[in-house]
């Protein structure tokens, strides 16, 4: 994960290798309630996610030697085809568009609103497609499909070994009550980035702040508001951005956006695994309640010990949130906005920012065929096959987020 304040570590520490090839997974957070514009905005946006997500079983995934999903070719798709290409930690394989399961079916202005996000911060390749994909917006979806097809090659992405098959999980944005004042059950700051945390690297455990005065005088001040419980502050460490519905000093509410800002450096470790490790059960789904409730069985002094056991620790920069703003995530590592069921994050070391990519993942939370843009990363997003996809705001997104972790294939979609 990046650690400059317009990326956040959305999948920075919320995947680790448990069993090949699932990584654990960690999600969910109480929702509260927004503006009625934004709620509108909202609910729209999670209809066509669910929408997407109920789609029809897909027909299976082509196998890496690129046979086609459907009989034939598509017009405009002939000629040779180019070499593959090495993408960093990846390997592009050039592929007829009809290998791409779903390209005919997909409800491509869903997508254009991810793209035109990408175009606010393009990287060299896409930019000088970008006047053409803003004329596109208000087009067909047979019209932005010919586009495509006349425009861009889609090249099948593959580790250097020829592997085609890899791993698709999911985040979220949690939503969590919140004051501007501790007291009143409000105990759990969330911290602005210490003046001294370039001074040493790593900076303090999540142990070292809680009991250190070297750490907590270092953050005196830098509070930028108190939740109530331990567990969900965790979880918003995790997703590495959130909604505060927040009260104020004088007793008014409103919503705020907590953003990435930084972290400690230090590894992550996940808790279930600790919890694991200790005999305790593995936790279900969602983690954050099943946690909760684990922990209200228990001493504080266990509690502590289950946090403690992961020294990773975030930081956070509060940031206004427009009615505009509430229908779109928080910024990822482009710079741009993420939008809900058609952004992800991705390697950038086999991925750029800004890629348009088709994704095709099947497994027991969704069945995914679609358009989506490559816009994030995380530190537990490594590898040529590998993404997570950002479900959106709020419990139902965190539930979706924590099941979703099942194979995936990826195709790139790169300028001719």
């Amino acid at each position: 994960m990046n650690t400059s304040s317009s990326n956040a570590p959305r999948a920075s520490s919320k995947s680790r290798a448990m069993t090949f090839p699932w990584i654990s997974k960690q999600a969910s957070a109480p929702g509260t309630r927004v503006t009625r514009a934004a709620g509108r905005v909202a609910i729209i946006a999670m209809v066509a996610l669910l929408a997407s997500c109920a789609s029809p079983p897909m027909a299976p995934l082509p196998g890496p030697a690129g046979e086609p999903t459907a009989p034939g070719g598509r017009a405009g798709d002939t000629g040779p085809l180019p070499a593959p290409m090495a993408q960093g930690k990846s390997r592009w394989v050039a592929v007829r568009w009809a290998e791409l399961p779903g390209f005919e079916e997909d409800a491509l202005f869903e997508a254009w609103n991810a793209w035109l996000k990408s175009c606010e911060r393009p990287g060299p390749v896409f930019a000088p497609l970008c006047g053409e994909v803003r004329r596109l917006s208000i087009a067909s979806a047979d019209e932005q499909r010919n586009w495509m097809v006349r425009r861009l090659q889609p090249y099948r992405v593959e580790s250097l070994q020829g592997a085609a098959d890899g791993l698709l999980t999911s985040y979220y944005e949690p939503v969590l009550k919140a004051s501007r004042q501790p007291g009143a059950g409000y105990e759990v700051p969330l911290y602005r980035t210490p003046a001294s945390l370039g001074s040493r690297k790593p900076w303090f455990s999540r142990q070292e702040i809680d009991t250190s005065p070297e750490a907590r005088a270092a953050l005196k001040g830098r509070e930028i508001a108190w939740l109530t419980d331990p567990v969900e502050a965790m979880s918003l460490h995790i997703q590495g951005s959130g909604r505060l519905n927040i009260t104020e000093a004088d007793g008014s509410q409103r919503v705020v956006r907590v953003a990435y800002a930084g972290s400690n450096e230090q590894p992550f470790r996940s808790v279930t695994q600790w919890l694991l490790d200790q005999g305790e059960g593995r936790m279900t789904t969602p983690w954050v309640e099943s946690t909760k409730a684990w922990a209200a069985r228990n001493s504080p002094q266990r509690v502590q010990q289950m946090l403690w056991s992961n020294p990773r620790y975030t930081f956070f920069q509060e940031q206004p949130l427009s009615d505009l703003d509430s229908a779109f995530g928080p910024k990822g590592a482009q710079g741009v906005a993420l939008t809900p069921g058609r952004s992800i994050a991705v390697d950038p070391a086999s991925i750029p920012y800004g890629t348009p990519v088709w994704l095709a993942s099947r497994g027991g939370a969704a069945n995914l065929q679609k358009l989506v843009l490559a816009q994030d990363t995380g530190s537990a997003i490594v590898g040529a096959v590998r993404a997570d996809y950002f479900a959106g705001t709020g419990p139902e997104a965190g539930l979706l987020a924590a099941r979703v972790n099942q194979p995936l294939r990826l195709w790139v979609l790169w300028p001719k």
